[in-house]
């Protein structure tokens, strides 16, 4: 039994070859958190190599701003709705007057048009109180996904800028290895084809297969993109290191031009 497997090892090895080349180990789901609002930072709850989970605070915008936006529209709504009130009392007045002909009916449809503009003032004011509250959501900042903070480039007291990265999360369950192949390569590689992946750092050979090969060529290089799905073997992988590459292919009598 064991001659049999080691001339059909052997007999395999006639018929196939190996592209050897090197990668960096990466992240298939990064993410980049940025402020959606402008204000100092007042609490930071994570550092660079921090866990975390969905739903996880990370940092908390300070909200002086927003609460005085907030009053200003509140002491707005209030004399507004003070101004309603009275205009009621006096619309019901004159309608009361009109009734016994001592106001004309053009004093009534006055008071009745600045009765019905206050109630479309109101309702403008009330859907700026309502967009302003939903701006205090933005003011926490939490974590889309579980992952690890791979950079973190804010501290308390740091003004918070709209679109800039604060922090950059890395799901540590999406790892894959990246690597770029020649073009006259990449006849002999497929989808799900078998690689070995070797990380020096950690002393750790695993198996893995393609999982994508990136179409757009660099036209300087005229290589390919390709990433590999591995076994990690509950190993401590982070993204940046640096793996080597054995993509096992068939020889079909064609030489790879390199």
């Amino acid at each position: 039994m064991k001659l049999f497997i080691a001339i059909f090892l052997m007999i395999s090895c006639l018929y196939a070859q190996t592209i050897q080349t090197s990668g960096t180990v990466i992240s298939d789901n990064q993410k980049v958190i940025t402020s959606k609002h402008m204000g100092y930072i007042k609490q930071v709850n994570v550092t660079e190599g921090s866990y975390v989970k969905k739903g996880d605070l990370l940092y908390i915008i300070d909200s002086t701003s927003l609460n005085s936006q907030k009053n200003e529209i509140l002491n707005n709504l209030e004399i507004l709705k003070n101004n309603q009130d009275n205009l009621y009392i006096n619309l019901n007045r004159y309608k009361r007057l009109y009734k016994d002909d001592l106001v004309s009916k053009y004093d009534v449809e006055q008071l009745e048009l600045k009765y019905n503009n206050l109630k479309n003032q109101i309702q403008i004011v009330k859907e700026k109180l309502k967009n302003i509250n939903n701006e205090f959501k933005y003011l926490k900042v939490k974590s889309p996904i579980d992952a690890m903070v791979i950079k973190k480039s804010i501290n308390v007291a740091n003004m918070a800028i709209v679109g800039q990265p604060a922090l950059i999360l890395t799901d540590m369950n999406k790892l894959k290895v990246k690597t770029q192949i020649n073009e006259s390569d990449l006849l002999n590689i497929k989808s799900a084809q078998n690689v070995k992946i070797f990380i020096p750092s950690l002393k750790l050979t695993t198996k893995g297969k393609v999982s994508a090969i990136i179409p757009n060529i660099d036209t300087t290089s005229h290589s390919f993109t390709i990433k590999i799905d591995f076994l990690t073997k509950n190993k401590n992988i982070y993204p940046g290191m640096y793996a080597q590459i054995d993509i096992f292919v068939k020889d079909n009598g064609n030489k790879n031009e390199q």
